[in-house]
């Protein structure tokens, strides 16, 4: 009852015309930053966050506003992975495997529908458990240890080999290339320069979005080049109509629950996201379709469920910052920096000391995401129609917001000429029949995996026993086995079945 208590006092709060207003203006602009691809809610929020400083917003009204940017984010980055194959954010780079076939099949308003509405199921579910469970779900999540984290990233490499293509090899090998890229730059344990090739460029490393927008984008605009030259980018039958029923959405209901609660559960974890989210959604729900999903030729199964997973992921990012006072994604840690640019601290006094901002915050959070399913839905058809653009007018409008959305961020030529690298590089993986996802999953998840290792070793004074030494790590590293080795056993028993129903026959004669 007083969580019920202290809710309705947060929508009297965010229910005030000028909050309401903060929160349609955050929704609608977190759409249009998540469409346009490199962006990124982080970005947005990083970009807004002195204007709404400069303008002495009320604490709660500049955190309304900055978080509607950041899951209106969420939603928007389906929108350019879903029409144009190249994701918005790194969290909307698994859309693309299922979402893109959609398209080119002639149901991107049934895509883009599909993934609102998946979106709109995985942001409330997750704003629910934040609500009722989100400080005993934090408690947990921090004392995950830098062992925990190492075993969470190898379950999260091993779900690689069943999340995209027939071929677990070359996606192992894909995702083996992104953690090459995530290595470059100056070896923050030793100081040592590694594959920088004696440039002072690479020195701090490769900036994701480079990357990311390389081997999507400029990738992309070859094929177009190759492929479509002078004709459409994908069939524009059904183009225009929302044709999405019922039993459309309740076909896939049990898939948005999971990955709801995969999402929310990863979000909560600090310093994952929602590209781990994303990620391990989709592997898992390729793993339960088995041999009935078309996994990568357009499943509807492979567009919810991250779309679910990345939007309750950026709910359950929300835990940790509110109630610990721990960022839990690089965006959060940005909205750490707002609460305390206003004198707030963050952490478990936030809701005595300042439950306005609490509570108003968490209650905006339900009112965005129904205005976010209220703006994106009418949307449909005229965010599809932009795709029916001759190719020879779409190849340079993708070119333009590539190039613009590098150099905006980056702000450097040399990151423009490393993106036309990339895009090359992305380019030659296409043609060799190589998914481009396991590529970004390496770069981003390298990182987190190489600090959290080094960690753990210095812990325990290099003995490699830690990794295996709590029930936590033991689980993650029992479930990562499984997953790798259960389906050589399933095809070694199918195999087998033939034998044992000939044998069976040869007997009854």
């Amino acid at each position: 009852m007083d969580t019920l208590i202290a809710l309705g006092n947060g929508f009297a709060i965010a229910a005030t015309p000028f909050n309401l207003l903060m929160i349609l203006s955050g929704c609608l602009l977190g759409t249009i930053i998540g469409a346009l691809p490199g962006i990124g809610p982080i970005n947005g929020v990083a970009i807004l966050m002195p204007i709404a400083y400069a303008l002495n917003f009320p604490p709660e009204s500049a955190l309304i506003l900055l978080v509607g940017v950041y899951y209106g984010a969420e939603y928007g980055g389906r929108v350019s992975s879903i029409l144009l194959n190249v994701p918005g954010d790194a969290g909307a780079v698994m859309t693309t495997l299922d979402g893109n076939p959609m398209a080119r099949n002639g149901e991107a308003a049934k895509a883009l529908t599909m993934s609102a509405i998946a979106s709109f199921v995985g942001a409330t579910f997750a704003i629910v458990l934040l609500t009722l469970i989100g400080p005993l779900l934090a408690s947990v999540a921090i004392a995950f240890g830098p062992a925990e984290y190492v075993g969470l990233m190898v379950f999260a490499f091993a779900t690689l080999g069943a999340m995209v293509g027939s071929n677990s090899a070359k996606t192992l090998i894909a995702a083996g290339l992104g953690l090459m890229i995530a290595t470059i730059g100056v070896d923050s344990g030793t100081g040592v320069d590694r594959f920088t090739l004696g440039s002072p460029n690479l020195l701090d490393g490769i900036d994701f979005l480079v990357v990311v927008i390389g081997l999507f984008g400029i990738s992309e605009l070859f094929a177009l080049i190759e492929q479509h030259g002078g004709g459409q980018l994908i069939k524009a039958s059904g183009l225009g109509r929302v044709a999405v029923s019922m039993k459309d959405v309740l076909d896939v209901k049990w898939t948005m629950i999971r990955c709801s609660i995969i999402g929310f559960i990863i979000g909560v974890l600090p310093g994952t996201g929602a590209s781990v989210a994303s990620a391990v959604a989709y592997g898992t729900e390729k793993r339960l379709a088995g041999e009935s999903g078309r996994f990568g030729k357009g499943d509807v199964r492979g567009l919810v469920a991250p779309e679910a997973a990345n939007n309750a992921s950026a709910a359950g990012s929300m835990v940790p910052m509110l109630t610990l006072g721990v960022p839990g994604s690089g965006t959060t840690a940005i909205l750490l920096g707002v609460l305390l640019l206003f004198n707030i601290t963050p952490g478990p006094l936030l809701f005595t000391q300042h439950p306005d901002v609490a509570w108003g915050l968490i209650a905006s959070m339900y009112i965005g995401n129904i205005a976010l399913l209220i703006i994106n839905i009418p949307l449909v058809g005229l965010l599809v129609r932009m795709i029916m653009l001759p190719t020879a007018y779409l190849v340079p409008v993708i070119a333009t917001l590539t190039f613009v959305g590098v150099f905006s961020v980056a702000g450097h030529s040399f990151d423009l000429y490393l993106m036309i690298g990339f895009g090359v590089f992305g380019y030659i993986l296409r043609k060799l029949d190589f998914s481009l996802a396991p590529v970004i999953l390496g770069v981003v998840l390298g990182e987190i995996f190489e600090q959290n290792l080094r960690r753990a070793l210095s812990i325990s004074d290099g003995d490699w026993s830690i990794l295996f030494q709590t029930p936590a790590t033991i689980i993650l590293w029992m479930m990562a086995v499984v997953i790798l080795f259960a389906p050589l056993l399933l095809k070694r028993l199918k195999r087998q079945e033939p034998r044992f129903a000939h044998a069976d026959t040869v007997g009854e004669e």
